[in-house]
């Protein structure tokens, strides 16, 4: 992550030391007397989607990002609406503090603009009046006295944009940069091997998490006596200098802002990316395993085309196959954050794995279907009610490492696909959630090889060897001399047996083919009769018998079984009317 960091501020796109990438909503126009004239509105897009200006801010130090609970503690020229107008009950602390922050860090350099903003806040600690303007302000007092926007200045008559771009602002950071606090603890860095630098005593937050707290959390965070060891309090239990403290949480920051293409949620986990030196893959990582917009899925749909076609022709490799790449997942750990994934590896590795991710869940499929399965839409059918919230929490982060390891997909895959499939009464088996026990089967085999296991095919395999398999195909062929005898009903076989015939198949199967007279007798086309027993002829001959009971992997046979079955049948119905 340093590394990374050290790569993006030779490009000049992260904040170098002592500033920190933030946004701010409005500039308060005032004059060099500290009297505001006017309120410039910097925020950008429609209506409540109004995102702040990006801007380069001051860092003062870590609560540039996160304000500690005692009120004293401001950002040096810019800050949210509380500190700046001094509200709530903190609020003579909040304007103390913001006029502190500039005696501390500018002190006697001579600047007009930064004197008149002193000059703005000190009438309004003696007056709380003088904001009035502001505050009373008729398109954005009320926003204003919510406290919640950043606010910066701008001086009449100055030549910077904002104050705090002033020479005197640079300045004071260099100088900062290059004082060196006596009482600070040295040691050496855990990230770099350098001895004798100076340790960060609590670590920056990171922002972008999502379940995190809104206000950022910590990677690096030790808060009570139970953590600390050999008498190492805060976060000297694990070394890690200033400087590459701010350059890590700057750079992990920047991949988690909501602009950044290089981060995806995949469950609870934010999941970021990136490579030591530009790559293809950096840039097109997240279509593999994100879901395209809806108001976008056609063009998202291409990109993934052509992002797998150069999987296929081998495009990343011959780019750039030997550069490192790095995948981080983070969730959310009440006021810290969870490192749920950490992969490594040449880009050539990475996608090779993604390759075979994508082989695995190939399968036949309606025409309306997405060609490709996203992350997402493969863990939402894993899931009550198809939701999205009710995503098992370790399920996605573990099948996330699988598929990057190249290891086996995790039994809790199939195990939850099976328990939807029995509980989704209206649409049972999908063709993601086929795709999805086709893929941990053959990849489980892989590794834990049996003679007597046939691999799963895309499409209908008449000689697949698995009874399960063959059961779940006897199954749909039944429900559809049902459908065709009774056109119209309202509930078939698959709503009111497809649990039993899957797990317990002698409860069910011989009463079904008993049945199956009754309806074939309904059919008017005699030719359809002809066909219908043919193909339970085919299908029963592979039959040896009703199993008391099916395993979890002959289920999830019986289900792709089931599902092949009845595409092959609507396929056939297909050519026939053709």
């Amino acid at each position: 992550m340093k590394e990374y960091y050290d790569r993006k501020a030779a490009e000049g796109s992260i904040a170098e030391d002592g500033w920190i990438q933030g946004g701010i909503d409005f500039l308060l126009e005032i004059d060099r007397d500290g009297y505001l004239r006017n309120i410039s509105d910097l925020r950008e897009g429609e209506g409540s989607k109004k995102q702040a200006r990006r801007f380069m801010l001051p860092n003062i130090g870590k609560q540039a990002s996160k304000h500690s609970n005692s009120g004293e503690d401001a950002n040096l020229l810019w800050d949210n609406a509380k500190f700046v107008f001094g509200l709530g009950s903190k609020g003579k602390l909040h304007l103390t503090s913001m006029i502190a922050a500039i005696d501390s860090w500018i002190g006697s350099m001579a600047d007009d603009g930064v004197q008149a903003v002193r000059s703005f806040l000190q009438l309004g600690s003696e007056d709380r009046e003088h904001f009035d303007m502001a505050l009373n302000h008729p398109e954005y007092g009320e926003i204003m006295q919510a406290g919640q926007v950043k606010i910066s200045f701008y001086v009449l008559g100055t030549s910077y944009k904002a104050v705090f771009l002033s020479p005197v602002v640079a300045t004071a950071l260099e100088r900062m940069r290059e004082a060196e606090d006596p009482n600070a603890r040295q040691g050496t860095c855990l990230v770099t091997g350098e001895q004798n630098v100076v340790l960060e005593a609590t670590h920056p937050v990171i922002k972008g998490v999502k379940g995190a707290q809104s206000s950022g959390a910590g990677i690096v965070s030790f808060n009570t006596d139970a953590f600390n060891s050999y008498k190492k309090t805060q976060s000297f239990n694990a070394p890690v200098s200033k400087v590459t403290t701010s350059r890590y949480v700057k750079a992990l920051n920047s991949l988690l802002d909501s602009s950044s293409r290089q981060s995806l949620q995949v469950g609870d986990a934010s999941v970021v990316f990136w490579s030591e030196d530009h790559s293809t893959l950096e840039t097109d990582f997240s279509l593999f395993f994100n879901e395209p917009s809806k108001g976008d899925s056609d063009t998202g749909t291409e990109k993934v085309r052509t992002a797998f076609e150069s999987l296929h022709t081998g495009a990343y490799v011959e780019d750039d196959g030997d550069t490192r790449f790095y995948i981080l997942g983070l969730a959310p750990n009440a006021a810290r954050l969870s490192i749920r994934l950490w992969q490594t590896g040449t880009v050539a590795d990475i996608t090779s794995k993604i390759k075979q991710y994508f082989d695995d869940f190939e399968i036949v499929k309606p025409p309306k279907e997405p060609m490709f399965y996203s992350v997402w839409r493969i863990m939402v059918n894993a899931s009550v009610q198809d939701k999205s919230e009710n995503i098992l929490p370790n399920l996605a982060g573990d099948f996330m490492r699988s598929i990057l390891e190249g290891t086996p997909y995790p039994a809790t895959l199939l195990q939850a696909i099976i328990r939807r499939i029995r509980s989704d009464t209206e649409y049972r088996v999908k063709p993601v959630r086929a795709a999805a026990i086709k893929a941990y089967l053959n990849r489980y085999r892989r590794f834990y090889p049996n003679q007597t296991y046939k691999e799963v095919t895309k499409e209908l395999d008449k000689n697949q060897t698995s009874i399960g398999y063959q059961l779940g195909r006897l199954f749909a062929v039944l429900e559809k001399i049902q459908e065709e005898s009774h056109p119209g009903i309202n509930a078939t076989i698959r709503e009111r047996l497809y649990g039993a015939a899957s797990a317990t198949p002698v409860t069910v199967f011989a009463n079904l083919l008993r049945l199956k007279n009754h309806h074939l007798a309904k059919l008017t086309n005699k030719g359809r009769v002809v066909n219908f027993e043919r193909l339970l002829g085919e299908v029963i001959g592979r039959i040896t018998g009703f199993p008391a009971h099916l395993n979890l992997q002959e289920q999830g046979l019986f289900a792709v079984g089931y599902y092949h079955q009845r595409q092959d049948l609507f396929s056939r119905k297909n050519d026939d009317e053709e």
